[in-house]
């Protein structure tokens, strides 16, 4: 499994990041490429040879032309980024970065993050960091990665909302959850966009896990800081836990359960909860009927997230259950390598996730949310409508096969 490792002992920027990733073998002409697909004009890229405390790194910068003009909320965010010919999995990633920006900067002012109006982070170079850090690690086939404790600085940094601490309130929501330390150095080290991506693409944080280093990149900060080495430093090889014998393709994960018991909820309130849950973070509910103590039924709740977002998942428990404690565990997950496409059905394009197995063969099945979203408008059974769905994909891996494209299908 291809794995990335940053080392953030100078922090995290979106610029950074661009940096490491060319510095590490990423062509800046097909990063250019997939990022011109974005429906903005005027900006360009370029990459330069810099030195930080004598060590060489690359420096990469957004270069915009003229006063092109850029989304100022979350929707033009949202409208934007749909309308961009990038991979799925990138547009996912890069809706989800600037989602949380937006509700870490509601946050902090105590408004709704439909009403942010973004300064540090609506202007197009910050657009291009994001989608091009999630961009470029997909370019480069990256499926997982993990960081360092993140060094924020110390001191007053000077914004649109004025002279704030570091890290200004924004960065500091962004990184709940995640070990980060201050440092003797005056200067903001880790930005909001920086905390934003890198939180996104995280699957942990730590020591750098096992591997065979294949590839190593330094991505140049702004300042020269006397007497330390101002750069983002990545490591790119293949997990040293894994090997050619494994039965699967598939992603490793560190997640964390939380779990309570329950015993005086009103059942109705389980499935606006679970809902939130998981648009809040959770990876996985479960509802597990037990009999509790002195005889009495109950229910275990458990939800199955990342580090990243255990407070906002055990803030919410504590608030809308009527739960008195939490418990916690680590747990290790493996997960089928996964991708979505569609296919075309008498009621239009519906969404198919798509897991491979390592020898080729390909599981698919229908997405139930668009599935039943149908159901809902049409008046027809969402049994049907799955079944239409299984038929379209009948008809299209038999057209496959037909070309001379033969594919194998569990």
């Amino acid at each position: 499994m291809k794995t990335a490792h940053f080392e953030c002992s100078s922090g995290v920027s979106g610029d950074m990041i661009l940096g490491a990733l060319v510095d590490a073998g990423l062509p800046l002409s097909k990063l250019s490429t997939g990022l011109r697909t974005l429906p903005i004009k005027g900006f360009s890229l370029k990459a330069k040879n810099v030195r930080r405390s004598t060590i060489a790194a690359t420096k990469v910068d957004v270069v915009i032309q003229g006063n092109p003009k850029a989304p100022r909320t979350l929707e033009d965010m949202v409208r934007m980024i749909n309308k961009a010919a990038l991979p799925p999995p990138v547009i996912k990633q890069s809706l989800d970065v600037f989602s949380r920006m937006a509700r870490a900067e509601a946050r902090a002012h105590r408004v709704t993050p439909a009403k942010v109006v973004f300064h540090e982070i609506g202007v197009i170079d910050t657009i291009v960091d994001v989608v091009g850090g999630l961009l470029g690690c997909t370019l480069l086939g990256i499926e997982r990665v993990t960081a360092s404790p993140l060094n924020l600085g110390s001191g007053l940094v000077k914004t649109s909302h004025g002279t704030l601490p570091i890290p200004v309130p924004a960065t500091a929501h962004l990184l709940k959850g995640v070990p980060i330390y201050t440092s003797e150095i005056q200067a903001e080290l880790t930005t909001p966009t920086g905390a934003a991506i890198l939180t996104s693409l995280a699957n942990d944080f730590g020591l750098m896990p096992a591997m065979r280093v294949q590839s190593i990149g330094h991505g140049a900060g702004t300042w020269q800081i006397h007497g330390h080495p101002n750069f983002l430093r990545i490591f790119i090889g293949e997990d040293a836990r894994m090997n050619n014998l494994q039965p699967f393709r598939s992603t490793d994960e560190h997640a964390v359960m939380i779990e309570t018991n329950l015993d005086d909820m009103n059942p109705q309130v389980y499935d606006l909860f679970i809902e939130r849950l998981l648009s809040g973070g959770a990876l996985d509910v479960t509802l597990t009927p037990v009999i509790m103590k002195q005889g009495r039924p109950g229910i275990i709740l458990g939800i199955l997230t990342t580090r990243n977002h255990i407070n906002a998942v055990t803030e919410m428990i504590f608030r809308e259950t009527t739960t008195l404690g939490i418990r916690f565990h680590d747990v290790a997950r493996t997960i089928l390598s996964r991708t979505e496409t569609k296919v075309k059905t008498k009621y239009g394009e519906i969404s198919v996730k798509v897991a491979m197995l390592n020898d080729g063969t390909q599981r698919r099945s229908p997405e139930y949310r668009d599935c039943r979203q149908i159901a809902q408008q049409t008046g027809t059974p969402v049994r049907d409508v799955m079944d239409e769905v299984r038929r379209a994909i009948d008809c299209a891996e038999s057209t496959i096969a037909s070309k001379g494209k033969p594919k194998k299908h569990a």
